[in-house]
């Protein structure tokens, strides 16, 4: 993982990188913020550097760059992922492993 992602997402149990205009991001942090996830969000069109961090996601294999979800420092993957996991039951039981969520 590139070295800032690495440092922005340490010690957080949900992060996810996000664009303030982007709709599938916008459903994503309303799904995961709806079972109450202790979350941090990254707005990378409202960082000085959101540019650097965006082809750092586009080169860990985030396409698009946005969203982007990591849990328990792990990136799981963008919105196609994060609708099938929750789909298939799966979502909760990461965020409760990853500490996000207490059930």
């Amino acid at each position: 993982m590139e070295l800032i992602i690495t440092s922005m997402v340490a010690d957080k149990p949900v992060v996810i990188f996000s664009r303030s205009t982007c709709c599938l991001c916008h459903s994503i942090k309303s799904l995961i913020r709806n079972f109450g996830a202790n979350t941090t969000i990254y707005e990378l069109d409202e960082l000085a550097n959101g540019q650097q961090i965006e082809r750092e996601l586009i080169q860990m294999g985030c396409k698009p760059s946005v969203p982007a979800v990591f849990i328990g420092q792990q990136f799981i993957g963008g919105s196609n992922r994060i609708m099938s996991l929750h789909v298939q039951n799966e979502l909760v039981p990461l965020l409760i492993n990853a500490k996000a969520i207490w059930i």
